[in-house]
């Protein structure tokens, strides 16, 4: 069955030509022009991601992704016409899962979506594993993490952030490493995005997220998950 991407942009000459490269990549793919429609759509259609332009005539990508957010942990790749670093920072800090630049190249956009439905789609067919680290327990399998017995709720790749962290068992892992197990790629990756996700991870799983415990940075190689 084909996974459905929500496609937002206003220009409907570049809607359709995504559509089009897209739907060729085996996509089914909707379609809104403003934030508002897609908040409306992703209420109402359930996409499996949204391809969200960060420029919107009624309101900013950004806003419209913290919106999404607030209901929604379904995986969101910014699209952005600026490589400024302010921007994509913007774009993931406003809980987004990835990001990509203009001009689009079809084949590596629909890598992109398909790495990141690989990495959110759930485990099944093993019995349930957990990891603990003090007060916080990372339910492997099932999705469920908590704190201190409070369940707290993350993102889809905040999620797998924290799963590939508690695998190592304290061991180190490197920003390349994660980048790759948990967006699935490497060549076309960017570091950045990993710090950002740390950033946001940490301000739900630690007591105090500038003395992180959990979520713990070794300079100059990478996080490891702590006591």
């Amino acid at each position: 069955m084909s996974r459905r991407v929500l496609l937002v942009e206003d220009d409907a000459r570049v809607r359709r030509v995504m559509r089009m490269a897209l739907e060729d990549e085996g996509f089914e793919i909707l379609e809104a022009g403003d934030g508002e429609q897609c908040l409306g759509r992703v209420k109402e259609t359930a996409p499996d991601v949204v391809l969200l332009d960060v420029m919107l005539p009624d309101r900013d990508g950004f806003s419209v992704c913290r919106a999404i957010r607030k209901g929604s942990d379904v995986p969101v790749i910014m699209v952005t016409a600026r490589t400024d670093s302010h921007d994509i920072v913007a774009g993931l800090e406003s809980g987004a899962d990835d990001y990509v630049t203009k001009p689009l190249v079809a084949k590596e956009l629909a890598a992109r979506i398909r790495a990141l439905l690989r990495r959110t789609e759930p485990i099944h067919g093993q019995p349930p594993r957990h990891a603990t680290a003090g007060d916080l327990v990372v339910g492997l399998d099932d999705g469920v993490v908590t704190r201190a017995g409070e369940r707290v709720d993350l993102t889809r790749t905040e999620y797998r952030l924290l799963c590939e962290l508690a695998l190592a068992e304290g061991r180190i892992c490197t920003r390349e490493h994660l980048l790759d197990r948990v967006w699935g790629y490497d060549y076309f990756g960017d570091s950045r995005i990993v710090d950002v996700h740390v950033r946001r991870l940490r301000l739900k799983v630690e007591t105090d997220p500038a003395t992180p415990r959990h979520v713990v940075t070794v300079r100059g190689l990478g996080y490891r998950l702590g006591s």
